[in-house]
């Protein structure tokens, strides 16, 4: 087994920049980021007239990158899957900006920081998601409109990164906190989830028990919801309609969703109708932002490609691990700091994590599932019998909630009326 090594004493990651691709026939992949990145390689089998369109409308709809600090333009890719392994960050914005449905706030909060890693043979991919109200080191910043820095803040809410110093101090932050090299970004707004799950025609989740957020105005029966527009963007926000009401309980919920929506794509060969990969691809283009080594399509389509293939039992939804705590008076969320420093130094080690903890508050197990856990105290689902088992799997520690992509969970809802 590889050495592991704490957050204290960085480590280089494996590769993370497209070199050299392998060729792979296109496919079905796995989350939201892959829908962009796959979308040119399936339009290209339906039509000349199509792809030339297609190509054309989607290249102009490509917003300026964002530098991110220290960032070096790497040789682009060849068309097949990316070489090595991945590191991208997802911030998911709720400014309102660019979204007159639901209106300017004024802040600029990265609500949702997600943190993918494919390794580098592809066969396995960790995603983590960090709680908005978890306390952390930002580090000193650029501010966005070029007129100095940001200084550093020693205990600060993660979710006020973006406010300082755009999409790059967010991924400063990240890299701060896991110590870990992250080369790839991309933030969307509220109305890209709307539009997105709009274009895959919706995802089915299970309900447990209802939720009714009068907060935001969400009401959904116990049993089967297909979730899109403005009630799939609803169910990822809730936060009061949801068992305990906590930031915690809201990721587990959002993870029942990704979940659903990975399984989804992938039984459903969403990817196969041009039409739905069309208005994925120009969804996201329209209302994402990317770091400037993602604006390049090959390099977004060479990453789908090496997640196409990933089993869903091999992709694992992680929270960071956190307890309820103050910092400077304020309430918030603290790290526990020796189970985040296993989970990182597996990641960088570039390692396959396995998740013993629960599910999170938010979800539970799918008491009707297909494929119920072989072990009922473990979240992670079986194994698909033609799956070849991952070799130095790192169990992390219980306090480090999640489900694997396989596993079929439900949201555990409550009425919450203001």
């Amino acid at each position: 087994m590889s050495e592991l090594r704490p957050r204290g004493g960085r480590r280089a990651p494996e590769p993370t920049i497209a070199r050299h691709g392998r060729l792979r026939p296109p496919g079905p992949v796995a989350t939201i980021l892959k829908f962009l990145a796959a979308g040119l390689a399936v339009v290209l089998v339906s039509g000349a007239a199509v792809v030339g369109y297609a190509v054309w409308d989607i290249a102009s709809s490509v917003k300026p990158g964002v530098a991110l600090i220290g960032e070096t333009e790497g040789p682009a890719p060849d068309i097949g899957a990316i070489e090595g392994g991945v590191n991208m960050l997802l911030v998911g914005s709720d400014s309102g900006e660019g979204d007159p449905a639901y209106g300017r706030r004024g802040e600029h909060l990265n609500d949702v920081t997600i943190l993918l890693h494919i390794s580098a043979d592809h066969t396995n991919a960790t995603v983590v998601s960090f709680p908005r109200d978890l306390f952390v080191r930002i580090p000193s910043c650029p501010k966005v409109d070029g007129s100095g820095n940001w200084g550093s803040q020693s205990s600060a809410k993660i979710n006020v990164a973006l406010s300082y110093g755009g999409l790059a101090c967010v991924v400063e932050t990240v890299k701060e906190v896991t110590g870990l090299d992250i080369p790839f970004a991309a933030k969307i707004e509220f109305n890209g989830v709307i539009e997105m799950s709009n274009a895959i025609g919706g995802v089915t989740v299970c309900v447990a028990s209802a939720i009714h957020d009068g907060q935001i105005g969400l009401d959904l029966a116990a049993g089967p919801q297909t979730l899109k527009g403005w009630n799939a963007l609803m169910f990822l926000r809730s936060r009061y309609g949801v068992n305990g009401g906590t930031d915690l309980a809201r990721i587990s919920n959002q993870q029942v969703f990704m979940s659903a929506l990975v399984r989804q794509v992938k039984a459903r060969e969403t990817l196969t109708d041009p039409i739905k990969v069309y208005g994925l691809a120009k969804a996201a283009v329209d209302n994402m932002e990317v770091s400037n080594s993602l604006r390049n399509p090959l390099t977004l389509a060479s990453i789908a490609l090496a997640l196409k293939d990933i089993p869903a039992e091999n992709i694992q939804l992680i929270q960071y691990p956190s307890r309820f705590g103050n910092s400077n008076g304020q309430g918030g969320v603290l790290p526990i700091q020796d189970a985040a420093d296993k989970l990182f130094a597996a990641i960088a080690a570039d390692l396959p994590v396995q998740i013993t903890g629960s599910t999170g508050p938010g979800a539970s197990l799918d008491p009707n599932a297909t494929t119920p856990p072989a072990d009922p105290s473990a979240t992670g689902a079986p194994s698909d019998p033609a799956t070849p088992p991952l070799a130095n799997v790192v169990p992390l520690p219980s306090t480090i909630t999640g489900q694997s992509s396989a596993q079929q969970t439900c949201s555990e809802g409550q009425t919450y009326r203001p």
